[in-house]
């Protein structure tokens, strides 16, 4: 089963995302975002697609412009993650055929991403919402609505998020900072994706 969790590679290289990218997808998270304020984000997705191929789902994050998401498809992205709501990046997300990620807050911006065709939405910074905004967001949204949490959650925190109803979620510095080895992030990807499974609610 695919595990709902984003590996975001902020910061990281041309150079070194395929071994991140291969380091981070050994440990069983298939979705990969590179941020578009790292460097040369563009070719580090052209590379990872072309060595990843359908082994993982590879986009972008801190899209912010419709012009940004073609830039991000032209580079093979199947992927797009933004820290806001812009039902223009939104609809032109949809209309290349890639998955769509938008930021939110509130239910006003919750149901307008839902409306522009957002594939699911990542709720940032969770750590601003917290657990008890998240559920009373959660008990709103349309059932089957993916809710992911970015900005605060982690292996320590897991087991209450889960618990409350998160879907997922996105993992940033905890999973890599820019530097590391290939090494050190697997080992930090295994540890979070055995918190998360560990996490899992009890049925």
């Amino acid at each position: 089963m695919t595990l709902p969790l984003i590996g975001i590679l902020r910061g990281v290289t041309p150079d070194a995302a395929v071994a991140i990218g291969e380091a981070v997808l050994a440990a069983g998270i298939t979705t990969l975002e590179v941020p578009l304020n790292s460097p040369q984000p563009l070719d580090s997705i052209a590379r990872l697609r072309e060595a990843l191929g359908e082994r993982a789902l590879v986009g972008a994050g801190t899209v912010l412009s419709a012009a940004q998401v073609r830039d991000v498809h032209a580079a093979g992205g199947q992927l797009v993650v933004s820290p806001n709501c812009r039902t223009a990046v939104i609809e032109a997300t949809r209309r290349h055929d890639m998955h769509s990620w938008p930021g939110v807050v509130t239910p006003s911006e919750a149901f307008e991403a839902l409306d522009a065709g957002a594939s699911g939405l990542k709720l940032f910074p969770a750590v601003q919402v917290g657990i008890a905004g998240m559920q009373a967001l959660r008990a709103v949204l349309p059932v089957g609505t993916r809710l992911y949490a970015v900005g605060g959650i982690g292996a320590d925190n897991f087991v209450d998020w889960r618990a409350a109803g998160v879907d997922g979620a996105g993992l940033g510095s905890a999973l890599y900072r820019p530097g590391q080895e290939a090494g050190q992030v697997a080992e930090q990807a295994r540890r979070l994706v055995t918190a998360w499974q560990a996490a899992e609610p009890a049925q």
